[in-house]
């Protein structure tokens, strides 16, 4: 198993992923098993990696098998939902510690095969992300759709906090942080 940032050579495996496992497309008997929400074209993919250097992949030979995506808010400003969280970023705190676009990044989504699930696959995504982010920000911010309920859990287990609940375009959330100086336990790196 390797994981690394990727190439622009990654961007068509990292695309067949993720149309798999799109809210619209992914099979209605699939979504309990979670299922990522923005459809990211070659050129989003393309910038994330040039621009950003936020896009992490898990490689079990030379297949795709997971990805993390992470960037600034500039990056994720050309979205109304991440437009939203940035508006409402002065309306956050993590660990006592007023958020904003400075000291923050956005991370995910992250998108794992189904049959590397419950796996180390995800928090090893998860903390190479991190360490490269923690490079340039001391806390992460997400968000997971109140209906996606394995991502939540998932991501409970690493120990990312509610910041908050919210609500956008009819849908509910929960906006989560982490503290970038922190290893994820159970990583295997």
């Amino acid at each position: 198993m390797e994981f690394r940032l990727a190439d622009l050579q990654d961007i068509p495996r990292v695309e067949e992923i993720q149309q798999r496992y799109h809210v619209s497309t992914i099979a209605d008997e699939d979504k309990p098993d979670g299922f990522v929400t923005t459809l990211f074209t070659s050129d989003q993919f393309r910038s994330l990696i040039e621009d950003e250097n936020g896009l992490v992949i898990a490689l079990d030979d030379d297949k795709v098998i997971g990805y993390a995506m992470a960037a600034s808010w500039d990056y994720w400003s050309q979205w109304p939902l991440f437009r939203f969280m940035i508006d409402d970023l002065p309306h956050m705190s993590f660990r006592g510690t007023p958020l904003n676009t400075e000291n923050s990044y956005q991370y995910g989504p992250i998108c794992v095969e189904k049959a590397y699930r419950s796996t180390r696959v995800f928090p090893n995504l998860f903390e190479f992300s991190r360490r490269e982010m923690n490079k340039r920000y001391p806390f992460l911010v997400t968000f997971i759709n109140r209906v996606n309920g394995r991502s939540f859990r998932a991501h409970e287990k690493l120990a990312l906090e509610i910041i908050k609940p919210f609500e956008f375009n009819g849908n509910n959330y929960y906006a989560l942080g982490y503290d970038t100086a922190v290893p994820v336990a159970g990583a295997g790196m």
